[in-house]
């Protein structure tokens, strides 16, 4: 059963990542189901472990940073905390 995702990505991340899905002949949408079964198919140490980190290299503009947003929970701590 496939699930619907709403993600943001650069525009120029997404236009080079569209042409390399055509290139090899699938969606964009199964090979990020791809890249995202490659991740959770190992236990991995770090990031950069990943089989999927050179194409990350490939398609990114400059140095790759991974990059966490805080969660909701996160986020309300830390406005709170600073009311203090």
């Amino acid at each position: 059963m496939d699930t619907k995702v709403t993600l943001s990505f650069n525009k120029d991340v997404i236009d080079r990542a569209k042409s390399f899905a055509e290139e090899h002949n699938i969606s964009l949408s199964r090979l990020t189901e791809y890249l995202y079964s490659q991740i959770t198919s190992k236990n991995y140490k770090s990031l950069e472990d990943l089989p999927v980190s050179d194409w990350v290299d490939f398609v990114a503009e400059g140095r790759v940073e991974y990059r966490r947003t805080p969660s909701r929970k996160e986020q309300k701590d830390e406005f709170f905390s600073s009311k203090k």
